[in-house]
Parts: C-alpha cells; sequence; structure tokens
C-alpha cells in the first residue's frame, strides 16, 4: 500500500486542538467521548457520508460527516464504527440534523468501547473552511517543527565546531527540552547529568529505580560509546528523540576528535570530584546520587581520600589501579594534585588497607612522587574536609611513600582550618621570627622545628630526624626558644607549633 509520509507526533496538532478552531466551536461541539482520546494526533481531516469512509483512510485523520449515507442499524453502526478505529481514524466529528437528529446509543457505546474519540455538532457547519482551518494548522505546526530542527541542528554542529565537551553539549540538550539529561557509557557509568533545575537526588534515584527515559545511542564508525537518556517531562517542537539525536551525533563526533578511550570517564570524574570539594551541591544526597549513579558506592561504606603531589593522568591511572583491587575510585586533577576518592567495603580492617597503600607507593617510586592518604569521611559531606587534611600531609609527603591521615585529629583540624585567617595568625606569630631568621643567615631553624613536633618524646630521635648532631641540634632549639619566646618542654606550645608547621 502507498502511504503518504507522515511527521512525528509532536509535529501535529490533536483532536482538542482542532476542537478549539473557531470554525468547529461554532457548531457547539459537545464530546461524547473523549478524555485522553482528545490527545490522539490528527494527521488530516476528512469529509465522508459513505458508509465505507474507512476504506478511504490511512490512519490518523478527524472523519467530518453528516452521516448522510450511514445506515440505522445498530449492528451497522457498530461495524462502521469498527472500521474506522481498524483504519486508526483520531476520531469523529459527527453533524447532527437531517439524517441523525440525535446520536445512536450504539455509535457511542461502540466508540466508547473501542476507545474511538466522538464528537457532534449541534449546528451546522462548512466542512471546507473547517478542513481549511485544521490542514491551515497541520501545516502551520509542521513548519514550526522543521525550522525548530533547524535551529537544534545549527546548535548541534555549533557545539561540534567549538570542541564542546560532553558536560556543555548534555546541558544544552536539557535546556531546551525543559527536563533532565543523562550521558552514561557503555558501563552504565555517569559521564554528564543535567537536572534543568530538578532536585538531583529525587531524579537519579528514579532512574536507578528503572523510571523509563527516552533514550539513543551515542555511536560512531561501529563503536558504542554509551546512551543519552531523556526524563519522561521532555518535550520540544522538532520532537525528543529528534533532539537527542542531534546531540548525540555531537557527542560522537566530540569523542572521535579527542582520541582518547577514557576522555568521557577522566572529565566526568574531574567535574564530579571539583563540586565534591567545592562543595557545590545543595544537599548531600544529591551529592550521593551523583556518586552512585556514576558507580561510586557510598551507602554502607568507608570512603577515603588520596592525594598525590605532581600527579599527572599517567600516574593517576597506576594509582588507581592499586586501589581498585579492593574498592572503587575517582579520580581526578586539580592544580598541582592529583585526587582520588576511594570507597572501601564497610568493616575493612587496617591490616588490608596497609597493602593496598604500599602498592600506592610501589606505584608512586619510579616518579618520586609523594601522597597522602586522607582521614575517613563522614559521608559524601566530609570527602572536601578528608582531601583537606590529605593536602596538608600530601605538601611534605617523602617521595615513594604515602603519608596516613587517619587516626591523626590535629592533621584533620588542620585540614578544615585551611584558609581561616585565625590559622594564619598563629602561624605567622608562632613561625615569622624562625622564616625570617632562616632566610637572612640560610638556616634551618624551621625544619629542626618540624623534627621536633615530630618526634616530641626524644630528641634524639629528633636530632637523627634532622641530621644534626645532639650538640648543635640542642643548640638550635636554643635559638628557636629564644626567637619565639616559647617553652619547647610545654606539651601545648608544641601541640600549637605542630599546628602553625601544618598550616
Amino acid at each position: 500500500m502507498i502511504r503518504t509520509e507522515r511527521p512525528d507526533a509532536g509535529a501535529l496538532i490533536t483532536v482538542a486542538d482542532a476542537l478549539a478552531i473557531p470554525a468547529l466551536r461554532g457548531g457547539r461541539p459537545d464530546v461524547l467521548v473523549g478524555g485522553a482520546l482528545l490527545d490522539v494526533p490528527v494527521r488530516w481531516a476528512h469529509i465522508s457520508d459513505s458508509e465505507d469512509a474507512a476504506r478511504m483512510l490511512e490512519g490518523g485523520e478527524l472523519l467530518l460527516t453528516t452521516g448522510a449515507g450511514w445506515p440505522g442499524a445498530d449492528d451497522r453502526l457498530r461495524a462502521l464504527a469498527e472500521g474506522l478505529h481498524s483504519a486508526r481514524a483520531a476520531g469523529i466529528v459527527l453533524e447532527l440534523g437531517g439524517r441523525f437528529p440525535t446520536v445512536p446509543p450504539a455509535l457511542v457505546q461502540t466508540c466508547r468501547d473501542l476507545g474511538l474519540a466522538l464528537v457532534v455538532l449541534e449546528q451546522e457547519v462548512k466542512f471546507v473552511a473547517v478542513t481549511e482551518a485544521i490542514h491551515r494548522l497541520i501545516t502551520q505546526v509542521q513548519f514550526d517543527a522543521l525550522q525548530a530542527r533547524q535551529r537544534v541542528h545549527d546548535l548541534f554542529t555549533g557545539l561540534s565546531l567549538r570542541g564542546a565537551p560532553a558536560g556543555t553539549v548534555v546541558r544544552e540538550t536539557a535546556r531546551i527540552l525543559g527536563a533532565p539529561v543523562l550521558l552514561r557509557t557503555a558501563a552504565d557509568e555517569t559521564v554528564a547529568f543535567a537536572a534543568a533545575g530538578r532536585e538531583e537526588a529525587q531524579v537519579l534515584d528514579a532512574f536507578r529505580d528503572g523510571e523509563v527515559w527516552e533514550r539513543v545511542t551515542v555511536e560512531a564508525r561501529g563503536t558504542r560509546w554509551g546512551r543519552l537518556h531523556a526524563h519522561p517531562d521532555a518535550g520540544h517542537p522538532a520532537g525528543v528523540l529528534t533532539v537527542l539525536e542531534s546531540a548525540a551525533t555531537a557527542l560522537a563526533l566530540g569523542r572521535l576528535a579527542d582520541g582518547d578511550d577514557r576522555a568521557w570517564e577522566r572529565a566526568a570524574s574531574t567535574a564530579l570530584v571539583r563540586d565534591l570539594l567545592d562543595e557545590s551541591f545543595a544537599t548531600p544526597a544529591d551529592a550521593r546520587a551523583r556518586l552512585e549513579s556514576g558507580g561510586f558506592p557510598v551507602h554502607g561504606r568507608v570512603l577515603h581520600t588520596l592525594v598525590v603531589r605532581d600527579a599527572d593522568a599517567a600516574m593517576l591511572d597506576a594509582v588507581t589501579a592499586s586501589l581498585s583491587t579492593r574498592g572503587a575510585v575517582r579520580q581526578a586533577v586539580d592544580g598541582r594534585d592529583g585526587i582520588v576518592l576511594v570507597s572501601l567495603p564497610d568493616g575493612i580492617r587496617a591490616s588490608e588497607v596497609d597493602p593496598l597503600l604500599a602498592g600506592v607507593g610501589a606505584a608512586l617510586a619510579a616518579s618520586g612522587a609523594g601522597a597522602a592518604w586522607g582521614p575517613r569521611a563522614d559521608g559524601v559531606e566530609g570527602i572536601a574536609a578528608s582531601v583537606r587534611a590529605a593536602r596538608v600531609l600530601a605538601a611534605r609527603a617523602v617521595a615513594g611513600t604515602v603519608a596516613r591521615g587517619d587516626g591523626r585529629p590535629l592533621i584533620r583540624l588542620a585540614g578544615e582550618l585551611q584558609g581561616d585567617p585565625r590559622l594564619a595568625a598563629l602561624r605567622e606569630e608562632l613561625l615569622a621570627p624562625l622564616e625570617e631568621w632562616d632566610a637572612a643567615h640560610r638556616g634551618d631553624l624551621v625544619e629542626v622545628l618540624r623534627a621536633l613536633v615530630a618526634h616530641p618524646t626524644s630528641r634524639t630521635a629528633a636530632a637523627a630526624a634532622s641530621g644534626l648532631s645532639r650538640s648543635v641540634f640542642y643548640q638550635r632549639l636554643e635559638l628557636i626558644a629564644d626567637l619565639t619566646d616559647a617553652d619547647l618542654e610545654d606539651g601545648e606550645t608544641l601541640a600549637a607549633l605542630q599546628l602553625a608547621l601544618l598550616a
């Protein structure tokens, strides 16, 4: 059968739209069978009074009729309605008058049983004027849809030419669809997510619970990299799938240009880690949902962080490979630091963590970089604090080793207070005299003090750590005490000096 081209449902009017046309409203339409059936798309309007009108339809037509050629018997009226339903007519508009002063009950019941919209007109209308108005409206809607498609095409072509990252493409897709959009890898890890003003946790939890979203595959040259999903509330004059397919093309071109199989994963992990460090999530639930949607479990897990100084992507890949044997990891490069988030099984023992960190040290040995293991994070809201504490330790970590921040409350406090003017004032008060003396005499008083606070109970060990003889070490301590007017035998003073050094 030869069939006419059918536009997308999004480029069609509905039965309700047709009934709103002034030419039809003049006939005082009365909807006898409607409800959700009024949302059925109308592809065309057809005028026929024939009992065999169904064989002339191709689907989607709104039938306008006076019923002049219709039978009066109930069984034939039922057969007529069944034929129109089988032909996928959008609905029936029956003008009452000469043939049917009132609507036949058998017709109403059959339409109700079949799910076929039925509207009667109580006054005469010009069907020619009605069809002209309906066709004009359909044409305008289709023209608007074509323009909308062109705008979508231009938008995503521009993004492709500018080399826009995946996150930008996803945000623009969500903006024009007016609904959340999610990009996931073939391994079901979240690459980018735009909530479009919704609550992130609620949207992502519903998605994980099986809510059905529109989706298209992102692929090129026979390789499938992932899927682009749009929330069920998404809508656009060009059609949701049209928008998603254009966005998927832009994403595929971006992947081809990157030439890096892990480009998406790196970009997604970096964006997520930086959002956590900036604490830019509206609620902890949103942060938790983002992490878990990316395959990083949070609930019932032990969360830690690792900071690697002067790290690059290759170094972080080696580090995370050693950690992923026991847990899930996410990594990012933030300035000079490599940041790794680690999710370990609940109840993991310290003896099981030690070999993991030994593996990290081995991975770092060749590069000469040092790292620090942050204290346990109290949920997602504690990740930023754990990273800050690890950064304090990593700043002076020995190459090829991992300094441990777990079980060291002063380290955690120093991390929490980074940037606090009170901590800066304490540092200035206690260390400025030593730094000035060192600068003027090329001295080592700050390093001697560091050795002292690292071994507060053993001056012998502290002297050995400083690389000085005991007599020279004691001379340095006397000079430090004179310059700072501090009692180096006092535990509280040593704690304050340790905090100043950590700052």
